[in-house]
């Protein structure tokens, strides 16, 4: 029985890995559950799953940031599913990888921000960082237990709801419009940042960290399908993909397991007759600001990728609160990563100065 604790168990995430759980109850045990700010959700599922950790832990907060890193540390605690969005989930994350544990990570902007440090307290703490995202999990999927050198990751993306909107009806899109994702079902934030395709920017950067590989080798394309979740190409010309229906239940299994496999009934098998016509698509870079805001600080690299993950989420955060236009996100973003000078990420103090410093700037911009 491995102890799991759930960092965000009333998110999409959370409750997606608990559902997974249920199915496996004689494979593993949960320790801790704890949410942001769903009192209410934390204590439905307390009630049922009686674990000997929960809480309400904002990570934004100091005491929000202990009982977090508190849960991601107890002895009891194998694996970490980190489900938090946002820099919040920075420390679980490096917390757990300290302390020698499996962190099955969502909350890409740990790496995105810190992907060197992080890296570092997994090597440090001999804890391991295993993707939950749909398309990481895939290439690592595609990657395991292949000695061959890979030449290129390429992931792919829905396109979001104006994939076929022209740059100014889209600058004019709505919050609701926004929030309609045509394959997933996720958070307001990360349902926004697909829209933006800032979400893609993040990815890339992610991947860079988690598979070793330099920008020139990491590509994305639209896939509005969303079935196939990422491609490998090996050295020699070899192309590898990993194919499923839309749920994250299958890559939250896998990143408990890997790199086993647990039978599981629950998960939706595919089908190809089914599936459809599978359709892929360049990506528009033109139409998309925060996308190419996001490039250009993955490849200057040091705090820019901080810089614009910071960016980004005070930009997503004025748009949901109705203070500027959708438009403005990627401008905001774009701004802030070209008026930043990047500096070597050496420890976590710089990181979360270049963090506050994007935040101000791009909440005096907003207005």
């Amino acid at each position: 029985m491995r102890g799991v604790a759930i960092l965000g168990s009333t998110g999409s995430i959370g409750r997606s890995t608990l559902a997974v759980l249920r199915r496996h109850a004689d494979e593993f045990r949960v320790v801790a559950l704890t949410a942001r700010s769903d009192a209410a959700g934390l204590a439905a599922q307390v009630e049922e799953w009686t674990p000997p950790i929960s809480g309400i832990a904002d990570g934004g907060t100091e005491a929000g940031a202990a009982i977090l890193t508190g849960a991601a540390t107890d002895s009891r605690v194998d694996i970490v599913v980190n489900a938090i969005v946002g820099a919040a989930g920075l420390d679980a994350t490096l917390a757990a990888l300290a302390a020698g544990k499996r962190v099955a990570l969502a909350n890409k902007e740990s790496l995105v921000m810190a992907g060197e440090l992080v890296l570092e307290a997994a090597r440090a703490g001999g804890g391991e960082v295993i993707p939950i995202d749909s398309e990481h999990s895939a290439v690592l999927q595609c990657m395991s237990g292949c000695r061959a050198p890979v030449s290129r990751v390429t992931l792919t993306a829905s396109g979001g709801p104006f994939r076929d909107w022209d740059a100014g009806r889209m600058a004019l899109a709505t919050v609701e419009q926004a929030l309609q994702h045509p394959t997933w079902r996720m958070g307001r934030k990360i349902s926004v940042d697909s829209a933006t395709l800032a979400n893609k920017a993040l990815e890339l950067i992610e991947a860079h960290h988690l598979f070793g590989l330099s920008y020139d080798a990491l590509g994305a394309v639209i896939h509005p399908q969303s079935i196939v979740h990422a491609l490998v190409e090996f050295a020699d010309g070899s192309v590898v993909a990993q194919l499923g229906f839309p749920s994250m239940e299958l890559p939250i299994l896998y990143a408990l397991t890997h790199p086993d496999r647990l039978p599981d009934q629950g998960i939706r098998r595919f089908d190809p007759l089914s599936a459809g016509p599978l359709t892929f698509e360049a990506v528009r870079t033109e139409r998309f600001a925060a996308f190419r805001a996001g490039i250009e600080a993955g490849r200057a690299g040091g705090t820019a990728p901080a810089v614009f993950n910071a960016a980004n989420e005070e930009a997503v955060a004025a748009f949901l609160a109705g203070r500027i236009s959708f438009g403005r996100i990627g401008e905001l973003v774009s701004e802030t990563v070209g008026a930043h000078d990047p500096r070597p990420a050496t420890d976590l103090d710089t990181v979360r100065h270049a963090d506050c410093w994007a935040r101000r700037q791009v909440r005096e911009r907003a207005g």
